[in-house]
């Protein structure tokens, strides 16, 4: 068994919001969720998996998974294809749900616990899709922006100047409808340069 493999292992057998939590412990059975290959060229580093995600246990079964393949215009073969794409979400498992019925924010002690130490296998990665703001001020630090608007707008000083580069999406979820409507920028430059960069390392 590989390092890696071995990572893995630890990683899905990991109970820590439950037993150790930060705060008030996950209020269900943990089901951690990622896909990830030290062979991978593209990084997609999102929030956490949502209900649906949680009870299929793959990464992006809902319609924000079909929207996002959409944006990189890539087909879910491609997509579920761990030699070339990992999916390392900022916590593994669904945090559950808010008194409004919307995702709670990741977990806290999943970044903390087990990140940097999966990114570390993860050197054949030449660039980050960050969506949301937990994984945008993980990976772009100070080069994230006041505004989610601000930070997908400059996506070109994150992806020319940190290694490997970084684009920020905002996240592909039907509560970002307006948000894209209002910004019609975002489809007319930012997913072109997005395709463009998913197409040379995926296909």
């Amino acid at each position: 068994m590989s390092q890696l493999d071995q990572l893995l292992a630890e990683v899905t057998a990991c109970r820590i919001c439950r037993d150790h939590p930060l705060g008030e412990p996950l209020p269900h059975e943990p089901r951690p969720v990622m896909q990830v290959s030290s062979t991978a060229r593209l990084l997609i580093a999102g929030q956490a998996p949502g209900t649906r995600v949680h009870a299929s246990g793959k990464p992006f079964t809902d319609p924000s998974g079909d929207r996002l393949r959409q944006w990189l215009g890539i087909s879910p073969d491609i997509f579920y294809d761990e030699t070339r794409i990992a999916i390392l979400p900022m916590g593994f498992c669904f945090p559950g749900l808010d008194s409004r019925g919307a995702d709670l924010p990741p977990r806290r002690e999943c970044a903390a616990h087990w990140r940097q130490r999966l990114l570390q296998h993860l050197a054949a990665v030449e660039l980050v899709l960050v969506i949301g703001q937990y994984a945008q001020h993980w990976h772009l630090g100070k080069l994230r922006r006041p505004t989610l608007t601000q930070t997908v707008r400059n996506w070109r000083e994150a992806f020319e100047t940190l290694d490997p580069p970084v684009m920020a999406l905002p996240h592909p979820s039907w509560r970002n409808n307006a948000w894209i409507r209002k910004n019609p920028w975002f489809e007319a430059e930012v997913i072109p340069a997005v395709q463009r960069e998913v197409k040379r390392l995926v296909m």
